[in-house]
């Protein structure tokens, strides 16, 4: 790495930190203030929304951050961390509902308006979010943009960037945690979940076999079993919440169905 990507690579860092830093703070203060005009803000979203901070935080920094740019086993566990597990932890403490019982009346609205429009509709559906998250993996690892992110600051941000976002933007569209302007079916949804499993483990695999550019066999072997491996309890965890919600959309009508009879 040279001295500019190095000293870029610090900028970046530096910058995460703060902005982390004020998102670390300004959702408790949130949850604190909507809970002095509505019902009280659960406390397990603060921790949650704590606990997905600083997941982001590990993979920006420290010694994690530091082995992400001298070995792929490394980058591998940033890409789970900051394209997986953090997604869902913000998810779960419902960032968008908290932020609209804090915004005034008038701006809520237009942001419902934004969140209500075919544009965003189209963004997030799930096959959408499919193709952002599973197919920028692809991208990036069957191209030359993983060496590339190794030898552009741009690159590195954007890429990173782009890991979060389309993780997160997948997650949300398959389990409707926060709000959720279009509800689709859970049929779809889970449709598009097997599909994404099987892109995980396709793209491992060929990894496994067909290192990166600029990734040695060695490297290659080991990073391809801790993206095969390495999410799997994630991915069960969205698994289970999208099948708890399935069944508890339905018990409704099985209550009926006992009762009629």
């Amino acid at each position: 790495m040279d001295h500019n990507m190095q000293s870029g690579l610090a900028g970046v860092e530096a910058v995460t930190v703060v902005v982390l830093f004020l998102a670390f703070l300004i959702y408790p203060l949130a949850a604190v203030l909507t809970s002095l005009r509505f019902r009280a803000w659960p406390l397990h979203r603060c921790f949650l929304w704590s606990l997905g901070i600083l997941t982001i935080a590990f993979v920006f920094t420290g010694p994690l951050a530091d082995a992400a740019q001298k070995n792929f086993v490394g980058h591998m566990w940033t890409h789970l961390l900051l394209g997986m597990l953090a997604p869902l932890l913000l998810l779960l403490s419902m960032p968008m509902t908290l932020l609209m019982r804090t915004m005034p009346i008038a701006p809520a609205r237009k942001l419902s308006a934004i969140l209500k429009s075919r544009p965003f509709q189209l963004l997030s559906h799930p096959v959408t979010a499919l193709f952002l998250n599973s197919g920028g993996l692809y991208v990036l690892y069957l191209t030359n943009a993983f060496q590339w992110m190794h030898e552009s600051t741009l690159a590195y941000i954007l890429i990173h960037l782009h890991v979060f976002l389309a993780g997160y933007l997948y997650t949300a569209s398959i389990i409707y945690i926060d709000l959720a302007a279009h509800r689709l079916s859970y049929l779809l949804r889970a449709i598009v979940l097997i599909a994404s499993l099987a892109a995980h483990k396709i793209l491992s695999k060929f990894i496994y076999a067909n290192p990166p550019a600029g990734v040695s066999q060695e490297q290659a072997e080991a990073g391809g079993m801790v993206m095969y491996y390495g999410g799997d309890l994630i991915e069960l965890a969205i698994i289970f919440i999208l099948c708890w919600q399935w069944y508890k959309s339905t018990a409704p009508r099985r209550t009926e169905s006992i009762e009629e009879v």
